[in-house]
């Protein structure tokens, strides 16, 4: 997979990867929105291009509010995303070109009040998946908001990833319908603080089974 070459459907209207990513704004606006007033943190894992976070923080009236942290692998995307930054002033917001299933990246800047998973559930296993949201604690303010992705094509295992929050105590406040042509939760975190454990890895991106 090219993943820089995988962003070109959201410039495509109507594709199903244009209506995601518009899916996940419309949350992340409204998380931004309803937020406490003062300062806010937040942090994307296997970021991309940061196209999810940067546009709207561009129009935000928050966006000085926010301090990000956007962790990717491919240094093409986070060339781009940190473009985008710099060209837009938001000097909050940091693009770090590493691996993001490891917990090491987020020292500094979890517990957050706005965690984004988006593009990872659907190319890592199950098992991973699961490992991933039990670490998720670690990742969020009491409060905070979780916004993830994975198609919901047979076997549709989104019910199954919201139990698995479920456990992890986060309450699901919204799942896009099955025949949407993408798949988009949000969970609020409703659990205690927790320390981040360093040293670990949560997932291994491309091991979908």
């Amino acid at each position: 997979m090219d993943w820089s070459a995988w962003h070109n459907d959201y410039d495509n209207p109507g594709t199903p990867l244009a209506r995601r990513l518009a899916d996940v704004q419309g949350h992340i606006r409204t998380a931004l929105s309803d937020a406490p007033a003062g300062p806010l943190t937040a942090v994307s894992l296997c970021a991309g291009q940061g196209r999810d976070l940067i546009e709207v923080l561009a129009e935000h009236p928050r966006r000085t509010d926010v301090r990000a942290r956007l962790v990717e692998l491919d240094p093409r995307n986070t060339a781009v995303a940190g473009d985008a930054v710099r060209e837009l002033g938001l000097d909050q917001v940091e693009v770090v070109t590493g691996d993001a299933s490891l917990t090491d990246q987020y020292v500094g800047l979890v517990p957050a009040d706005l965690v984004l998973a988006c593009g990872i559930f659907g190319n890592i296993s199950d098992a991973d998946i699961e490992r991933t949201i039990a670490f998720c604690p670690q990742f969020c303010k009491p409060g905070a908001v979780l916004i993830w992705t994975r198609h919901r094509e047979a076997p549709d295992l989104a019910p199954t990833i919201c139990s698995w929050f479920e456990a992890a105590r986060f309450e699901r406040l919204y799942l896009s319908a099955p025949d949407a042509g993408y798949g988009v939760g949000v969970h609020r975190y409703v659990g205690p603080e927790q320390p981040l454990e360093v040293g670990h890895r949560l997932f291994t991106f491309g091991s979908a089974r």
